[in-house]
């Protein structure tokens, strides 16, 4: 019963990520850890992980989202570099 949550979900997300077209690296790079941290731990939860795994599936997710930032202006992607700070390189 929980799998007919996806396609609402994608949806969801879709809809959000048009909002992110006008944000600075700083504010994507954030959008991206938190929409890929909540990913991860929908993900986890829907297969009814214990604890452990949503908190793997988290940070999985949230190091996925990192990578997604991307400002398609200047196509260049925000990188986090683990302690907090950020760098633009290209896609």
């Amino acid at each position: 019963m929980t799998f007919r949550w996806i396609p609402v979900l994608a949806s969801t997300a879709t809809i959000t990520l048009g909002a992110c077209t006008n944000l600075t690296p700083e504010q994507r790079t954030v959008a991206g850890v938190a929409g890929g941290a909540a990913a991860g731990l929908i993900a986890a939860d829907a297969l009814k992980a214990d604890d452990d795994w949503k908190l793997i599936a988290a940070l999985g997710g949230a190091a996925a989202g990192t990578v997604v930032a991307q400002n398609n202006q200047t196509k260049k992607c925000a990188y986090s570099r683990g302690d907090g700070t950020y760098y633009t390189a290209a896609c």
